[in-house]
């Protein structure tokens, strides 16, 4: 509990550690350097994606168990760098800065908020309307959060690091591997895995965006109306917290008889974004403390 505590305050006052030191940025270099490698034939390519995969999975476990098993050496002191070593491994602060700066943009120019769009989501967004960028802000904030708080903190929670190294990995790995295409079979077993770490941790982000909100009986439809079987729960959440139409134009549409999203809509659900990272992250506490 005390290094979910401390990992916490580490990122809100300095955000992200340095490229050069981050895990994650280490995780992406091994996915590159394996995805060139991968062959291209639907059934070898897949083989050789789960492989790499595989691998990939258990070095980072295997050193996050040896980095946590030091740690346990250092005695009354070793939930510090337990914290440490969590600090990189999630975003709250990142997260919500980075959705924020979307609409501040938007408030300056339609041409700067499509740009500071374009940094977090891979749809073109050089054609999106002024509503169309801030739907997409809000569709992005709320999936986060289970990616870069609940996911993350609730793994921590019960596997300690080697738990929340893996989940990143699986996470980092469905981000540059994930895709259809010349990607379909080599990123397969990626995508899957994403999706499987996160099916817990995506119905959690959704109770905790709507805590009496809306009715629940209506959010099954809307989660099911997304291709990602877990991205349209905490979508739809917000969607129907807020009562606003969110969607990703012709792919899907949420609370499609909500009123369109303006700025107040946007502020209210950054702040409720921000409320169910909190509560998560005190869930995680609380699972931890439990946990002994």
């Amino acid at each position: 509990m005390l290094s979910i505590l401390f990992a916490l305050l580490l990122d809100f006052l300095f955000k992200e550690p340095p490229a050069k030191l981050h895990p994650v940025v280490w995780m992406g270099g091994f996915l590159r350097f394996a995805g060139r490698r991968l062959p291209d034939t639907p059934a070898k390519g897949f083989v050789a994606g789960a492989g790499a995969w595989l691998v990939g999975a258990a070095l980072v476990g295997a050193l996050a168990f040896l980095l946590q098993h030091a740690a346990s050496w250092l005695g009354g002191f070793g939930w510090i760098a337990t914290g440490v070593l969590l600090w990189p491994l999630f975003s709250v602060r990142m997260l919500h800065s980075e959705a924020l700066s979307v609409e501040l943009a938007l408030g300056r120019s339609l041409d700067e908020g499509r740009a500071r769009l374009s940094r977090l989501v891979s749809r073109d967004t050089t054609r999106l309307t002024a509503t169309e960028v801030r739907e997409a802000a809000l569709e992005t904030l709320s999936e986060n959060l289970t990616d870069s708080v609940v996911a993350p903190l609730l793994w921590f929670a019960v596997l300690g690091l080697p738990g929340v190294a893996v989940y990143r990995f699986a996470n980092t790995a469905d981000a540059m591997w994930g895709y259809r295409g010349d990607w379909e079979w080599k990123g397969k077993w990626a995508a899957r895995a994403d999706d499987v770490l996160n099916w817990i941790p995506a119905r959690v982000a959704a109770l905790l965006l709507w805590v009496g909100s809306f009715d629940p009986r209506k959010l099954p439809a809307q989660a099911r109306a997304t291709p990602s079987p877990n991205g349209g729960w905490t979508m739809g959440a917000l969607a129907l917290a807020l009562g606003v139409r969110l969607g990703k134009p012709g792919v899907y549409v949420l609370n499609p008889d909500g009123r369109l999203p303006d700025a107040d809509d946007f502020r209210r659900g950054w702040r409720r974004v921000l409320a169910a990272s909190l509560m998560g992250a005190a869930a995680a506490c609380m699972l931890a403390w439990n946990r002994g």
